[in-house]
């Protein structure tokens, strides 16, 4: 089921990729010699009008030919070539694939929000010994109700409740037990721990974990896209900074997962259902997009810093340079992924 649901979820996020390059591309006027979903030997083709339709053996990826866009192929001048047309229209097709990722992952979080998001509820699943909730008396199984007469429906209502309050802080917690409602008072104990990027933050904790207990909260239209794009944004924000710590040395390449990882993880989330693989296909098709205008030669986002070099030069780069460019990106990142494939054998197996 996970090698399943794995290859599934990567093939469709990559045909609604190269669907974007291939649809401008068509827009902008441009020959579109070859369509492939997956890549290495071909296991089916069709050709309809001037494109070969390409299902190939590896599913793992995908591609769009198109005319003249090779900078090491002959090329005629026609005006159906990729390298003949402005740098406009050039920007378009090439931006329209991360631009297709994005919007679906959008699209999949609105559509989650619709069908009913996966939510821990506010049941306490276990209790850490020492701690002020085993000591206060608080027990598995319990249903927090309210803290300091807030109501807390889900378990992310108990953490903003209690992870910013000051450790000298009494705090006032409602639990439902059978039939009963019991009131706790008790002070947290402040520890540090780490944040999503590995960064040192100081939080208070009362010693309770979350049951697996989830509900599935159900939102209608206009909200669902109001939750939606403030989800899609939010992802966007945390992931470029992810980067930029990476970069900067201040967050482990460890953090970051590759193919190996994702693999991992779809095939835990296969298990939990339907609304969880959306979860994920909408986390990977965000990420994807993201990734892909970072301005390495090899990915989208390296071909549009070609053409922003060209605009500033009034003139395309040596073939020769784009060349040697690409091939040292291609190095950087096969390395790179190899680190991240390894860190993922070493978390996950």
């Amino acid at each position: 089921m996970g090698i399943v649901a794995f290859i599934i979820i990567i093939s469709a996020i990559i045909l609604f990729h190269e669907l974007g390059h291939f649809i401008m591309a068509k827009r902008m006027g441009v020959k579109v010699e070859v369509f492939s979903l997956g890549l290495g030997p071909k296991l089916f083709s069709v050709k309809k009008g001037e494109t070969e339709y390409t299902l190939s053996a590896v599913p793992l990826g995908g591609y769009v030919k198109m005319a003249g866009e090779d900078p090491g192929e002959q090329r005629t001048g026609a005006e159906w070539e990729f390298s003949s047309k402005p740098i406009s229209k050039r920007f378009n097709i090439v931006v329209a694939g991360a631009l297709c990722n994005y919007v679906l992952g959008f699209i999949l979080f609105c559509l989650i929000f619709m069908l009913g998001a996966p939510i821990s509820t506010s049941r306490v699943g276990r209790l850490l010994e020492g701690y002020p909730a085993e000591q206060a008396g608080i027990r598995e199984n319990d249903v927090i109700i309210s803290i300091d007469g807030k109501e807390t429906h889900y378990w992310q209502d108990v953490i903003e409740a209690i992870h910013n309050r000051s450790q000298d802080e009494e705090i006032e917690i409602e639990v439902g037990r059978d039939d009963e409602v019991i009131r706790f008072s008790l002070k947290g104990q402040s520890e540090e721990q780490k944040d999503i990027f590995g960064k040192p933050v100081k939080v208070t904790l009362i010693g309770i974990a979350p049951s697996e207990e989830v509900i599935y909260v159900k939102h209608g239209f206009f909200k669902s896209v109001a939750i939606g794009a403030e989800t899609t944004l939010r992802v966007t924000s945390l992931t470029y900074t992810a980067l930029w710590r990476i970069l900067t040395g201040s967050m482990s390449v460890k953090a970051v997962s590759g193919p190996i990882g994702i693999f991992a993880m779809t095939s835990q989330v296969a298990q939990k259902g339907v609304m969880q693989l959306l979860w994920i296909s909408a986390l990977i098709s965000v990420s994807l997009a993201l990734f892909n205008l970072l301005p390495l030669p090899i990915l989208d986002g390296g071909h549009i810093l070609f053409l922003f070099l060209e605009k500033i030069k009034g003139r395309p780069l040596d073939r020769k340079v784009q060349e040697v460019v690409q091939q040292i990106a291609m190095a950087l990142l096969i390395t790179f992924v190899l680190i991240v494939s390894w860190n993922d054998i070493m978390k996950f197996f």
